[in-house]
């Protein structure tokens, strides 16, 4: 979504940066001037006692002399409420009372019937609230007290009682103008089919408020007073404003904690999250049912890189963690996993805390385990593996398992550590230098160097041959080419994700790079500026990075970026760029499968998928000669001949050698 020219600016002239910054310090009345637009207080993002903080209400900014944080009104909601660049302008423009530009032309309609909705949902939880206090809720006050959930508790959260009546909560809204259309769209009535008055969902059930990451009241939860009722909980139904699979109870305030650095910890229910609030552990959420979804997992990590799954210790529990499980590894990436905390057998949060203290609970977080340790716990508990069958079992379900992963690097890893989980189960003995054989020797080489140096004197077992001259790394060319034409054309960004997403940026700073430009909104860059992307990234290691970019030669010299403005030169190199990518990425995956299938020794059908798909980047005149000699070329600045070419295919011949094939023996 872009923002209109000006926006951002009316928008910081509406609002003064104290009043944002005012809800979360205490202004230290000595040292501050409100009539100047000067302002002191103890830094938000440390813990100190004097006032270091320093927010200028004039150009709208802050800064810390004790932790250096600094920024403006948007940077600080970012920061304290851990909120991406959009989110924070959408609730700053909320503040002001500003009307977000519209993404179509029935934007404004739509967000206008959205605030209505959630007007009857307040208005709704406020009757909720006030029913708490009646001689009909009394059962319900007393499980919150058994609970041990004290009045600030309630009120925090909001909590409220439904009465045991089909119709009092359609007559008290209707009575203040709400029509009972509105009431059914929002979930709290349901239409009868014989032809009566709509009816009241929640009956006889205390009320949980359910917000959305921006706070607002979308739906609720009931939870029964009467113990023969088949659903202890439900929710509301599917509406415009609810979409259970999509929605986190207490994100909204759970988010802001996990930018303070606290570990996110999902559990099972409401009650649990409120437990685990009053226990001192406030970044606490819940699915809204037994299972957690694809897209709630995406919100959750976009505020946690790594929350803790927290579950009972029975069967049920250790089905949701394994269901979880399945759910997460497709999505799985470097900054991108759960961790699984599993609570002692038959107790939950609240048992936890009241029986052992919230220190009990911080043991169980600190010792969270990884998500590796919950796949290979499913796969082996309970099971012996005394045969070659059930071996052979264990290995395809383990296979098939990590196949599932799809960054490359964190599959690799993950293999590595089930392999010596393998081999510790089975009793092999750790891998180490193959047996001298025929054809082989532990310098790499033939049986020619078995016997040492020439003239028999003992050498170090490897022949004195040339060292080929390195050749560049074609992947690392591409994806210098790629970072440094979207962050030159940022218009493109929208356009190119996939491509993106096929850059494996082992290193660090442009790893941050390609993620700084994914999340890049275009809009929000100033079209004045001569260099914004550079501008916006400036101190961050994504910009020291694209800085060091676009120092290096071959970067300097692809035609679209050493030019005058070339969008559409830029989107030709980015095509056919993307075409090589895509090629490296399936002979890769082809090499990554065919050693996956190895077991013991490589038979000779899987040997040669393995030469098939490396020899094929080397192969004369083929596709993977043209990258080398032609693209890699431009981009480096370097002439790479023929004889450079057979150097290198001598040195994959080599290593394809050392793998074992036909003709080369064990």
């Amino acid at each position: 979504m872009s923002l209109p020219p000006g926006f951002l600016d009316e928008l910081k002239s509406r609002l003064p940066l104290s009043q944002v910054v005012g809800s979360k310090v205490t202004w230290d009345a000595r040292k501050s001037q409100p009539h100047k637009g000067d302002h002191w207080a103890p830094c938000p993002f440390h813990q100190e006692k004097t006032a270091s903080f320093h927010v200028l209400d004039g150009p709208g900014i802050y800064k810390c002399f004790g932790c250096q944080a600094s920024g403006d009104m948007i940077s600080f909601v970012r920061e304290t409420e851990n909120m991406g660049f959009m989110e924070a302008v959408e609730l700053l423009a909320g503040e002001a009372g500003m009307q977000m530009p519209a993404r179509d032309p029935r934007a404004r309609e739509k967000a206008d019937a959205t605030a209505e909705l959630v007007a009857v949902m307040e208005e709704a939880q406020r009757w909720f609230r006030l029913n708490l206090s009646t001689r009909a809720a009394e059962p319900a006050r007393a499980y919150l007290a058994r609970r041990g959930l004290k009045p600030e508790t309630i009120e925090r959260f909001g909590i409220g009682f439904a009465p045991d009546s089909w119709d009092a909560l359609r007559e008290a809204l209707t009575g203040k103008g709400i029509a009972p259309e509105k009431l059914i769209a929002c979930g709290l009535l349901r239409a009868s089919d014989k032809g009566r008055a709509p009816y009241v969902v929640f009956r006889d059930r205390i009320m949980f408020p359910i917000r959305d990451p921006r706070g607002r009241l979308i739906a609720f939860g009931g939870r029964a007073m009467k113990p023969d009722d088949p659903a202890k909980y439900i929710n509301s139904p599917e509406t415009v404003l609810f979409d259970k699979s999509r929605t986190v109870y207490n994100f909204h305030a759970a988010r802001a904690e996990a930018g303070r650095g606290r570990p996110m910890v999902l559990c099972e229910g409401y009650m649990d999250v409120i437990a685990l609030s009053e226990g001192g552990f406030p970044c606490a959420v819940a699915p809204m049912g037994t299972a957690v979804t694809e897209e709630q997992l995406k919100l959750i990590w976009r505020a946690a890189p790594e929350p803790v799954l927290m579950l009972d210790g029975d069967k049920a529990g250790l089905n949701g963690a394994y269901r979880a499980l399945d759910r997460a590894l497709p999505m799985l990436g470097p900054e991108q996993t759960l961790r699984f905390a599993i609570l002692p057998a038959g107790q939950d949060p609240d048992d936890l805390i009241r029986g052992a203290g919230p220190e009990a609970v911080q043991a169980l977080l600190d010792g969270a385990r990884p998500l590796v340790d919950l796949l290979w716990m499913r796969e082996t508990d309970g099971r012996r593996f005394d045969s070659p069958e059930r071996k052979s079992a264990l290995d395809a379900a383990l296979r098939k398992a990590l196949k599932a992963i799809p960054d490359p690097g964190l599959r690799r890893h993950y293999g590595a550590e089930i392999d010596a989980r393998r081999r510790a189960l089975f009793g092999y003995a750790e891998a180490g230098p193959r047996p001298a054989g025929p054809g082989y020797s532990p310098g790499g080489g033939g049986g020619a160097r078995r016997g040492g140096a020439p003239g028999g004197r003992r050498g170090t077992g490897f022949a004195a041959v040339p060292v080929p001259v390195p050749l560049p790394d074609p992947v690392a060319l591409r994806e210098a080419t790629v970072l440094a034409t979207l962050a030159r054309y940022p218009d493109l960004i929208d356009g190119h994700a996939d491509l993106l997403d096929l850059l494996p940026c082992a290193d660090a700073g442009r790893a941050a790079l390609r993620d700084a430009l994914a999340a890049l909104d275009p809009g929000t860059l100033d079209p004045q500026a001569a260099d914004p992307v550079a501008e916006r990234l400036a101190g961050s290691p994504a910009g020291r990075a694209l800085e060091t970019l676009r120092a290096s030669r071959h970067v300097g010299l692809v035609p679209c970026l050493r030019a005058a403005p070339d969008p559409e030169g830029a989107r030709q190199t980015l095509r056919e760029v993307g075409l090589l990518l895509k090629a490296d990425r399936g002979w890769q995956a082809e090499i990554e499968e065919g050693a996956a299938e190895l077991e013991g020794l490589a038979d000779e059908v899987v040997t040669r998928r393995l030469r098939d798909a490396a020899e094929g980047r080397f192969a004369p005149g083929g596709a993977a000669e043209t990258t080398v000699v032609a693209v890699e070329t431009a981009a480096n600045g370097a002439t790479l001949d023929r004889e450079e070419l057979e150097r290198a295919r001598a040195a994959q011949a080599a290593a394809l050698a050392r793998l074992g094939g036909p003709g080369q023996g064990e």
